[in-house]
């Protein structure tokens, strides 16, 4: 069997920022003793059931878990060290702000086994870094990737695009720069207004205008072109790596592997089966207390919901999936996965691609992904 992923949530943040959506969460105080018992706890509950799998990667993500201390990280790998065997090239990612605080941890979540950062810098503009809620500034940002990059043997940055008011010829002095810094994998996200976080409120206010759709969709095929001639080629949507250096662990989600979730409202896939944790960090935490794990689900998936899972996730990468084997995997054929007809359509508009058994969204598609998605999952 394939290597499954662990992904561990940490959902505790410095402060809110306004773009986002997550399941993060702001408090005064934090028990560590107490948070490094469940999550551990909660570790061993999913390794009784995954026993005779190995670990093929694992996440750290938030919240903001450099916020962790490092010897919680070290007690939650060697856990899963003990209940799990390791694949040789594991690799274990953790989400770090770059403030001088976190990066001065570095070291130590190195020494605990993290061996891939993925840092969150958003911006090299710190206009836009006041305007997105970010904490640090750029020359800060910068001092933690040069730490990182350090510690690390691999290290991923984000940055944010399509801000209001944003134009090609700004975010191409901006991309270029990033390009500069050497690392293998950068995450390039399009500014998104979420239901329910501050900006959607200033939207709705009439305080805030987003960008353009036509403006960002020039973004969006300027970031690919740029990207792939600098030798970091998109391999999802948000996603651009130097060939061999992707996100085993999300490649593992996008691949629809099994993969266990651990912490304040994490998800899992394991054996058809669909986990959730419970949400609030309160209630998660006294779940573990009382029943050793922080599930609040956990059932049986439908054969149908794992084919448009399994779709969905697997059409964002531009490899594209293996129909066939997909479909022989979950137990279903090729047609209860794709409406043949309207994918065959999209191909000869040049918008989907066929080869053999393997399908794919083509670089044009991928703008209108999601419509593509609700035309052709059964």
């Amino acid at each position: 069997m394939q290597p499954i992923a662990l992904y561990v949530h940490w959902p505790f943040c410095v402060s809110k920022c306004p773009y986002c959506d997550f399941n993060s969460h702001v408090r005064d105080k934090i028990d560590q003793a107490a948070w490094m018992r469940a999550l551990a706890a909660d570790v061993l509950y999913e390794n009784d059931l995954l026993a005779d799998r190995t670990i093929g990667s694992i996440f750290f993500g938030g919240g903001t878990p450099s916020l962790m201390p490092p010897a919680t990280v070290a007690a939650i790998i060697d856990t899963a060290a003990k209940s799990w065997t390791f694949a040789d090239d594991v690799e274990i990612t953790l989400e770090a702000n770059p403030s001088s605080v976190e990066a001065s941890r570095f070291a130590d979540l190195a020494a605990a086994g993290v061996n891939r950062a993925s840092l969150g810098l958003q911006s090299l503009d710190d206009a836009a870094l006041r305007m997105l809620g970010r904490a640090h500034s750029v020359d800060e940002g910068l001092a933690a990737l040069a730490i990182a990059q350090q510690q690390f043997d691999r290290v991923s940055f984000d940055l944010i695009y399509a801000l209001p008011g944003q134009t090609v010829e700004a975010w191409d002095i901006e991309l270029q720069r990033a390009l500069g810094f050497g690392t293998t994998h950068l995450s390039m996200y399009e500014l998104t207004i979420e239901p329910g976080t501050r900006f959607a409120t200033e939207v709705r206010e009439g305080r805030m205008t987003p960008l353009n759709s036509e403006t960002a969709a020039g973004l969006f095929e300027h970031t690919r072109s740029v990207t792939a001639a600098a030798g970091l080629p998109a391999y999802e949507v948000s996603n651009h790596a130097v060939p061999g250096a992707e996100s085993r662990h999300n490649l593992t989600y996008w691949r629809y592997g099994d993969y266990a979730g651990v912490g304040p409202g994490a998800h899992g896939r394991r054996g058809g089966m669909a986990t959730v944790r419970h949400k609030k960090p309160e209630n998660w935490l006294s779940a573990v207390e009382r029943n050793g794990h922080g599930l609040a689900s956990e059932g049986v998936l439908a054969t149908g919901d794992r084919a448009r899972e399994a779709l969905v996730m697997g059409l964002r990468l531009t490899e594209g999936i293996d129909l066939a084997a997909t479909a022989s995997r979950i137990g279903v054929k090729p047609d209860a996965m794709l409406d043949n007809a309207r994918f065959d359509a999209l191909v000869s508009q040049g918008l989907t691609w066929r080869d053999g058994d393997r399908i794919g969204v083509s670089e044009r598609g991928m703008l209108l992904l999601d419509a593509i998605l609700a035309e052709v999952a059964r």
